[in-house]
């Protein structure tokens, strides 16, 4: 059944690109630095944020607890205030809100109330509630995820907290970045199979020392937060690389040249991983000191990747595996069915249904090339599955996506981008 936005006709790549494409900035260091700014020592301000639904909804829940959020052009700017309940946070389908909020929450004088979209409330909370409630905070005890209530009392005494961060990284980044505001600092303990998607740990550890936040990261599994201040800043908000994905994918599809500009020199974002991955299914990838450039050839080569600390790149990678001339298989990413939906059995359905030779395995994906047709492509609300339906539209007639709107979610303007750079 088509949602209530209706199928989007995905346009057809009939040339090869030549196109410069403006990414909007990252909605991992957008929210980061959003709630590290609630809890800061002075007033901060962004410049070039992401301005999307997962931020805005970061920002209504910071504002909803009493802090200033102020926007300003193509700034935002945030200034502390005693975070106050009663409150209401809607997480809508945001894993940076429903996970990095309730630990800021915990601080607040007064009880906070957490829910979002039908789906947000399957994905995996438990290991963060139990770490709360080990640390003292007082949260419905039947409670496993949304919605859900925590009691504050205006401080945390923190400590030592043992969890398993195996099904999402964002469970260690969430005590991490409330943790100095704690009494006692936080010293986390990961407990369980590896962590998906570490560098996204690597950015918050690097995002509070920027800040003047002591971390302690020498040991594996092990995170110690320190007590004390959390500097205010200005800062300007890199581009979001992962978001970069599918347009400098359509240069592989449909050969030309995209460029991004402003593509950081150094950068603790997954997205990075971007050149070499392309490059891999036969790119040309370079990188100038303003920008990067991914140069195809319309021929894609299959892949054998692990992609576990990438995993948000996944979908877009399916995309082009399925259009590559050789099978590939994608691994490490067992931790993707519990995204805003299950992403492995959604892209094996999705390119079935189009006449791949898709299979989900235990943590991944296998795909073997076949010819494919067109038809409605289902995205479950889920915007990297939508940009992986624009991606093969480029190469197969009559693609149709449901809710392109889901897009909106982390790119506000995707179809404008996507249509302008074909021209």
């Amino acid at each position: 059944m088509l949602s209530q936005y209706g199928a989007w006709p995905a346009p057809r790549a009939l040339v090869p690109v030549d196109a410069r494409v403006d990414i909007p900035g990252s909605k991992s260091i957008t929210n980061r630095s959003l709630l590290l700014a609630a809890i800061a020592d002075g007033p901060s301000t962004l410049t070039r944020p992401l301005l999307a639904r997962d931020t805005r909804l970061m920002m209504a829940a910071l504002a909803a607890l009493g802090t200033d959020v102020v926007e300003q052009g193509d700034s935002v700017t945030v200034t502390p205030r005693p975070l106050q309940g009663p409150a209401a946070v809607d997480c809508g389908l945001a894993g940076t809100v429903m996970r990095f909020v309730p630990p800021v929450a915990a601080l607040a004088h007064g009880p906070v109330s957490f829910d979002g979209d039908p789906h947000a409330r399957s994905r995996p909370l438990s290991e963060i509630l139990g770490a709360l409630r080990s640390l003292g905070v007082s949260i419905d005890p039947a409670a496993t995820g949304l919605p859900f209530r925590l009691a504050g009392t205006g401080h945390v005494e923190g400590g030592v907290v043992t969890l398993d961060a195996s099904t999402s990284s964002q469970f260690v980044s969430a005590l991490m970045l409330a943790g100095a505001r704690y009494e006692r600092g936080v010293d986390i303990r990961h407990d369980g199979k590896p962590i998906p998607s570490l560098p996204h740990i690597t950015m918050t550890v690097e995002m509070l020392r920027a800040r003047g936040v002591e971390v302690d990261d020498h040991e594996p599994n092990r995170w110690v937060v320190l007590p004390g201040p959390i500097s205010a800043t200005e800062e300007e908000i890199e581009p979001d690389l992962s978001n970069a994905a599918p347009f400098l994918a359509a240069a592989v599809v449909a050969g030309g040249t995209v460029t991004v500009p402003n593509w950081p020199e150094r950068t603790t974002q997954a997205g990075d991983e971007l050149r070499s991955i392309l490059a891999l299914m036969g790119a040309e990838v370079s990188r100038t000191e303003a920008s990067l450039t991914v140069a195809g050839t319309g021929h894609v080569t299959g892949v054998d990747l692990d992609l576990h600390g990438v995993g948000e790149l996944t979908p877009v990678i399916a995309a082009l595996a399925a259009l590559a001339s050789s099978p590939s298989r994608l691994r490490g990413i067992a931790h993707l069915r519990g995204h805003e939906t299950d992403r492995l059995t959604a892209l094996s359905a999705e390119l079935q249904r189009m006449g791949c030779d898709a299979r989900a395995t235990r943590d991944g994906l296998e795909i073997r090339p076949r010819p494919l047709t067109g038809g409605v492509f289902r995205t479950y609300a889920d915007h990297r599955m939508a940009q992986a339906a624009a991606v093969l539209g480029l190469a197969v007639d009559g693609v149709r996506i449901e809710n392109i709107a889901t897009t909106s979610k982390t790119h506000p303007d995707f179809v404008g981008a996507w249509t302008a750079m074909l021209g």
